[in-house]
């Protein structure tokens, strides 16, 4: 395995395939977040790449990942056949998170996840899955609902982030946060909708997400 070096795009191997993806590791890092997007969005979302870059600016290290191959990618822009394939999109999610414990580069490295929309529910069964492997998730305009029956076994201190003007899924992360039984706690940014494109909201959600991640993923905590 190639030793991996700072701020470059990573391959990882997946069924004679492999899934893409850009890797930044400051000097020093605290940490490393995983970020899984959301249905019909990629690595190169702005809103995630806005989120990465203040991890970045705050000593973490990041990974944004593509779940999807190019050819999955290509299929499901016109059939919509994957992206709420959460199960699958949890299992990618696991791989490249055996990668991430592997590799020299982050193997040290305490993981978190930030989980977007449909990315949110992938991250929460990997969690769950992976124990106390994950330190911490951090869901933002997610639908934990789409992963209700692995909830309970979340153990990663989890914050579920909400926009005031999306109703319907603050109804839905309400009704997951009660179901959650690790440490937990959710916000509600004022005057946002769905994909926080109100200014100043998106660098609300960056500011929680910095602080949460901060809070379990820094070494010796």
């Amino acid at each position: 395995m190639e030793q991996v070096k700072k701020g470059q795009t990573v391959h990882i191997p997946m069924d004679h395939q492999h899934l893409e993806g850009e890797l930044i590791i400051p000097a020093q890092a605290k940490g490393i977040v995983l970020f899984a997007h959301g249905s019909g969005s990629s690595r190169f979302s702005p809103r995630n790449q806005f989120v990465a870059q203040c991890l970045n600016q705050n000593g973490l290290a990041v990974l944004l990942i593509d779940l999807l191959t190019q050819e999955e990618e290509m299929v499901d822009q016109q059939t919509r056949a994957y992206r709420f394939d959460i199960e699958l999109l949890a299992e990618r999610l696991l791989v490249v998170t055996n990668w991430l414990l592997q590799e020299e580069a982050t193997r040290t490295l305490r993981i978190g996840y930030f989980g977007a929309s449909t990315g949110a529910a992938a991250a929460l069964i990997a969690a769950a899955k992976k124990g106390a492997q994950i330190s911490a998730v951090v869901s933002r305009g997610g639908r934990p609902d789409l992963a209700t029956t692995y909830l309970p076994r979340v153990t990663a201190p989890t914050l579920l982030i909400v926009g005031e003007n999306d109703p319907v899924v603050i109804e839905l992360n309400r009704q997951a946060y009660l179901v959650l039984t690790c440490h937990k706690d959710m916000k509600i940014i004022p005057e946002a909708t769905h994909l926080f494109e109100e200014p100043g909201t998106l660098e609300q959600v960056s500011k929680l997400a910095c602080q949460w991640f901060e809070s379990y993923l820094s070494q010796g905590v």
